[in-house]
């Protein structure tokens, strides 16, 4: 331990941003590092605990206390291996992960946890500047070939894992470029292509095959067909079917998913142009976002940044307190106010409101009429219930539904396959082989294991790559 009495006489300072008016002019990242001498200072406050709940708190179990002492020490390119040995892209999870690993660290049991977050893109990012980063490829090839559907970080991590295992992978993803999520769907201010481009050019040097434009389950390219072709088949999807919002109006013009709103904005700054017709924007709009979760945050910071004329971001739920009760939460991932830096931006939030109508003239919507709502527990469950009298209106002429997915698409490659579903409409695979009811077909990240976070995706695709190559070899030494 490199500092034994660091978390005593070291405070925590978190890495800044550039102004408001300066950053929403446009869609690159705004993030101000700190320094590296800070990242090193704040790295001293880990406390090397007896138990590192960190570990428990991170879903890939990142050895952060390890790496921490390497970067007080200056050794960072050991930092860096350290790092890699549990994640494939710290610099995907340091920029858009939310960081439960710091909701678990045991200082912030009665402090300020550090700042895990920040010192994990500081390595990854000195890892990329020096030169560090580079493709691992193979001693031996297999002659195994596995097919991955779906170029998200579940898909990707698997990929990599099982290339550098020697086998042969293929990945198919259905959009014009690789990346899932990461590319279509989360904001270039949050993540920025470059990111993706410099990580996916080392795992084509380690042999993966990326083919985009392949929409696997339709005609050109029936999901079958993988299974004639390949040794193994992994379906690595997300969970893209959203949730909608069944009330009088919703046919109106001007009522969205974020998710079209999101990946549209993403494909405008890609160079690409999209017909006048179908385009989605929110430039001198009354945006209306139904949402309170990150892909509505996602949602407001685009639309300031489009120039809207107001934004309104709308939550079911009650509003959650400002602070946590840490005697009854830690090291658990705790309910709180969350404040992002788009609702720093511009935006005005309520909580606790039902939407009961979408009010419109001449095909397009102009309002929402909403109820207040208390929250209340009845037969043991809490129950939402509607204020008598509280109806009231707000004006909208463009409304984002972000209110999550409910699970994969299933029309077309799933209902081709026939393969299982769980409860929940999810593909149904073990926990530990990821195996589905069907012989070699495999399934991880969200469209396993429904909506989640991009360190889940991860996680979920090296134990993936772990049981598909001891499925193929009889044996793997492929980290879980």
């Amino acid at each position: 331990m490199g500092k034994p009495t660091g978390f005593l006489e070291i405070t925590r300072h978190d890495h800044g941003y550039a102004p408001v008016t300066e950053r929403v002019k446009h869609f690159r990242d705004f993030i101000v590092p700190l320094p590296e001498s800070g990242v090193r200072e704040q790295a001293a406050r880990c406390m090397d605990c007896g138990i590192p709940y960190c570990h428990r708190g991170c879903p890939v179990h990142n050895i952060i206390p390890d790496w921490n002492d390497l970067v007080y020490r200056n050794a960072w390119r050991e930092a860096l291996e350290v790092l890699h040995s549990t994640n494939n892209f710290p610099e995907f999870t340091g920029r858009i992960c939310p960081a439960p690993c710091e909701a678990s660290c045991t200082l912030n049991f009665n402090d300020q946890p550090v700042t895990i977050k920040d010192i994990e893109c500081a390595i990854i990012d000195k890892g990329w500047a020096e030169g560090w980063v580079t493709p691992l490829i193979a001693a031996h090839r297999t002659g195994k070939r596995v097919a991955i559907v779906g170029s998200g970080p579940a898909g990707l991590a698997c990929a990599q894992q099982l290339a550098r295992a020697g086998h042969r992978v293929v990945v198919f993803e259905k959009n014009d470029r690789i990346g899932g999520l990461l590319r279509y769907g989360i904001p270039d201010f949050k993540l920025e292509n470059g990111q993706i481009d410099r990580r996916l050019a080392q795992m084509q040097a380690e042999g993966v095959e990326f083919r985009p434009n392949c929409h696997v389950g339709t005609d050109e390219l029936p999901a079958r067909q993988l299974l004639a072709e390949f040794d193994a088949v992994v379906l690595a999807g997300g969970a893209e079917q959203p949730r909608d919002l069944n009330v009088p109006g919703r046919e109106l013009k001007g009522i969205h998913y974020a998710m079209d709103f999101l990946t549209q904005q993403n494909r405008r700054i890609a160079g690409q142009t999209l017909a006048a017709e179908q385009e989605i924007l929110a430039t001198d709009k009354q945006v209306i976002v139904i949402g309170g979760g990150d892909t509505g945050s996602d949602c407001v910071g685009t639309s300031v940044r489009q120039g809207a004329r107001s934004v309104t971001q709308l939550e079911i739920m009650s509003k959650p307190p400002q602070h946590e009760n840490k005697l009854l939460t830690w090291p658990n991932w705790p309910l709180k106010l969350r404040t992002s830096s788009s609702h720093e931006e511009g935006c005005e939030r309520d909580w606790s409101v039902a939407t009961q109508a979408f009010i419109g003239a001449n095909g397009r919507v102009t309002a929402i009429r909403m109820g207040r709502l208390v929250w209340e527990t009845i037969g043991g469950r809490q129950t939402m219930v509607e204020v008598p009298g509280s109806t009231f209106e707000v004006p909208a002429d463009l409304v984002l539904l972000a209110m999550g997915f409910v699970h994969p698409v299933q029309k077309g490659m799933l209902e081709e396959l026939g393969v299982a579903l769980d409860e929940r409409g999810n593909v149904l695979a073990g926990m530990s082989d990821y195996q589905t009811s069907l012989n070699k077909v495999f399934s991880a990240g969200d469209m396993r294991r429904g909506q989640s976070l991009v360190v889940w995706a991860i996680r979920e695709g090296r134990q993936c790559a772990h049981a598909v190559d001891e499925f193929l070899m009889g044996h793997s030494e492929l980290p879980v």
